[in-house]
């Protein structure tokens, strides 16, 4: 997946909405769930998933009148990849760096310290399988 380039944000939105798709997803269908949030044309739609399909992140058959899409990148490998890069970028690999930007310089309150030595501990016990 390292061959993979970042998304732009009208294309991640549209992935978003194929990623949600429970099964393979019609244009018509992406531009009726993209009107909640966009003010995208149909065509606009068309555009971006023909770009998706460009560049690997979708593929698409036609059946009958319609198109249809679906992911070929899993939506958690490509947010982990996505992850990743901003932390080497924005914060030199550092996770206290990146820690304490989400945090805004204050401290983590109970809830956030669990939730973090939960994951710890978790990350902790898949490395001794």
């Amino acid at each position: 997946m390292t061959d993979l380039t970042i998304l732009p944000d009208a294309e991640f939105d549209v992935m978003k909405i194929v990623w949600r798709a429970a099964e393979p997803i019609s244009t018509v269908q992406v531009f009726n769930q993209s009107l909640a949030e966009k003010n995208w044309k149909l065509q606009t739609v068309m555009t971006l998933l023909m770009r998706l399909e460009k560049k690997g992140f979708v593929s698409s058959e036609r059946r009958g009148r319609e198109r249809f899409y679906w992911p070929l990148v899993a939506r958690d490998d490509y947010l982990n990849r996505e992850t990743g890069l901003f932390v080497k970028r924005f914060h030199s690999n550092s996770i206290s760096g990146l820690m304490g930007a989400l945090f805004g310089g204050k401290k983590p309150g109970a809830k956030e310290l669990s939730e973090i030595e939960a994951w710890l501990k978790e990350q902790e016990e898949d490395s001794d399988v």
